[in-house]
């Protein structure tokens, strides 16, 4: 169900969405589903708080990959947003589905705003693409403000995302940069 008119909650219909800040805010909606188990993500279904489960992924894909924004890269907001779906949800039962549309987003998000050329987001952010064929796999270029910014969302997580964390890692290490230069941001304990 990606749209409803109950008039007892505010609706989320996908088709009206035209901009990322309307997605980050959509986004919330569906952390704040996460969280509670209600909301118009969980209306129609049974919904236990804190797990995220497979249509609570495919809510975040639909939603960064509506056609309005499938050109744009994904926004810092957006990338905001995601961070706080993954720490909200203590438990899993999306296959893994979020933990993949996550590391994608994420790194969409970093590589467009170090200035490097990303897909759209309908095939950066698809399961079918494996992330390896689009990601920067070296750090020439990468913007090291963006790459603290993401260890500093991941730092101390109770949970972490191996495909992401392990991105970043190899793009530290490609750029070769030693790990004092980020003193306290990576914590390296998966």
């Amino acid at each position: 169900m990606l749209s409803d008119t109950s008039p007892a909650v505010s609706p989320l219909d996908i088709s009206t969405i035209s901009s990322r800040a309307a997605i980050a805010a959509a986004l919330a909606m569906v952390r704040d589903g996460v969280i509670t188990g209600e909301g118009p993500t969980a209306l129609g279904r049974i919904h236990f708080s804190r797990v995220l489960d497979a249509t609570d992924a495919s809510w975040c894909e639909r939603l960064l990959t509506t056609a309005a924004v499938n050109n744009q890269p994904v926004s810092r907001e957006e990338a905001e947003a995601l961070f706080e779906i993954n720490d909200a949800a203590t438990e899993r039962s999306d296959d893994g589905r979020f933990d993949d549309l996550f590391a994608k987003a994420i790194v969409h998000h970093a590589a467009s705003a170090s200035g490097l050329p990303v897909p759209p987001r309908s095939i950066a952010l698809s399961p079918a693409t494996a992330i390896e064929s689009w990601a920067p796999t070296k750090a020439v270029g990468v913007n090291i403000e963006v790459l603290e910014w993401i260890a500093t969302q991941m730092r101390g997580k109770r949970r972490s995302n191996r495909h992401l964390m392990a991105l970043v890692v190899s793009l530290i290490g490609a750029a070769t940069l030693p790990l004092v230069h980020f003193p306290n941001i990576f914590d390296l304990g998966m």
